[in-house]
């Protein structure tokens, strides 16, 4: 990519302030921009880097204001880190795409692949699978017995989607993604444990994206279900008969006990813990390490274990770090007593 200022304000609907004709040909974070380099500014945090930064051209919002001079071009948008996504997305889609069959990979007889499938070498796709149109499956991806795989989907290399598991249109699954393995069902016995059979399956619906090495069990009986727009990041676990709502995101290593259900559009921190059998709501935030034990109903800001309101967690963090002082205060006044 190598566009002018003016050329990618026109393309963004924003506006120049300084050198129009400022090249821009690559992109970079404000604090570490060269010449040509488009950064952005979204985060107040940032604000200083944009004085000192080398980038050519800066996205901000149509009210910044700056304090001081700024040597770079600004382009004025609604909304800096949107229109940076949306670029980013451009210029992805802009790279040569990956198409045709690759050898040795194997394709059950009866299967129908379509025209523009990538199949990646050592690829295996299993008796009765449904691929739709614009599907990219990289090397080394197993897709198991009666797997049904939607429209414009792209599972990257190593990627495990046992039998009877379903993928709706336009999911990304990244390097790793293990789709209807065994939930972890053992029943206790006399001589130890007994296994139970896990004869469910996943159902992942439409605009799914799941990072690397994130598993989802398949349920004991019916589906663990995953809904529309969810984002899952790296090193989740998310185990049987497990329901995430519409366009919750979660983020990497956290581990969600079996049959929990979680709402539509939640925010959840790393390596948070949900007990199983419980029902969170929607629209929640839940910081990072927090423990979710029990229901949670909507709207709330958590953090801690167990959690609890992000202000209590603030306040108990504050008298956690007085109680040294106290303890001597008290020792002090014991003494004095004594």
């Amino acid at each position: 990519m190598e566009l002018t200022a003016s050329q990618l304000a026109a393309l963004v609907r924003g506006t120049v302030e300084g050198d129009s004709n400022v090249i821009i040909n690559n992109f970079a974070k404000i604090e570490e921009a060269k010449k040509g380099c488009l950064t952005f500014l979204a985060n107040p945090k940032y604000t200083h880097f944009i004085y000192t930064t080398e980038a050519s051209a800066v996205l901000v919002r149509s009210d910044f204001e700056p304090e001081k001079p700024v040597s770079a071009t600004l382009i004025r948008v609604a909304d800096p880190y949107a229109t940076l996504a949306d670029l980013l997305n451009f210029v992805n889609s802009q790279m040569a795409e990956k198409s045709g069959i690759e050898q040795p990979s194997y394709v059950s007889e009866g299967v129908v692949l379509p025209a523009d499938i990538y199949l990646g070498a050592f690829a295996y796709i299993g008796k009765g699978v449904t691929i739709g149109k614009h599907v990219k499956i990289y090397p080394q991806v197993y897709v198991g017995d009666g797997v049904t795989i939607g429209d414009n989907v792209t599972l990257y290399p190593g990627v495990k989607v046992y039998h009877g598991c379903r993928i709706g249109n336009g999911c990304i699954l990244h390097a790793g993604v293990v789709i209807g393995g065994d939930g972890f069902g053992f029943a206790p016995t006399a001589n130890g444990y007994e296994k139970i059979a896990q004869i469910g399956n996943v159902v992942i619906d439409d605009d799914v994206e799941i990072g690397s090495n994130t598993t989802i069990d398949r349920a004991t009986m019916g589906s663990t279900h995953i809904h529309r727009g969810v984002k899952l990041d790296n090193l989740i676990q998310v185990a049987h008969n497990v329901e995430i709502g519409e366009h919750t995101v979660i983020a990497a290593q956290t581990g969600i006990a079996g049959s929990t259900k979680l709402g539509s559009h939640n925010m959840i921190g790393g390596q948070v813990g949900f007990a199983g059998h419980i029902n969170v709501g929607s629209r929640n935030q839940i910081g990072a390490q927090s423990g979710i034990p029990n229901n949670v109903g909507d709207g709330n800001v958590l953090m801690g274990y167990p959690a609890v309101p992000a202000r209590d967690f603030a306040r108990q963090a504050v008298w956690v770090k007085k109680l040294g002082s106290l303890y001597a205060d008290v020792t002090d006044i014991k003494k004095k007593l004594q």
